[in-house]
């Protein structure tokens, strides 16, 4: 049985914004704008006191990705020029790189696209 929603929020916005949003929340995949904002709502909610630290992980994810691509570019550029390569200490980076983000993208509380509307 749907939920049923019995009090009202509202937001005064100019007929413009109210286009765009309505574009971006079907750009997001959802059916009204309602919807989208609701999800944004429980995202920010979610979010919320966790979210600078959040931050602060994927912009040290961002940075070790970098990092990681230089090293991946280096070898490429010395195998291209037939010296042996030894990259396990690269793949033990990656490695390592994946399990930090599988673990911030468990906290991290996925929007089913399934409960939208």
């Amino acid at each position: 049985m749907p939920e049923i929603r019995t009090s009202r929020l509202s937001v005064r916005a100019r007929p413009d914004e109210l286009d765009r949003w309505q574009v971006v929340a079907r750009r997001a995949g959802h059916h009204t704008t309602a919807g989208w904002i609701r999800a944004l709502l429980r995202d920010a909610e979610f979010a919320g006191q966790e979210g600078d630290q959040l931050l602060a992980e994927l912009r040290g994810l961002r940075g070790d990705l970098a990092r990681i691509g230089n090293n991946l570019n280096q070898l490429a550029h010395a195998a291209n020029r037939g010296d042996a390569v030894a990259c396990a200490a690269t793949l033990d980076d990656i490695d390592a790189l994946k399990d930090r983000t599988d673990r911030l993208l468990r906290r991290i509380r996925p929007v089913s696209r399934q409960t939208i509307h």
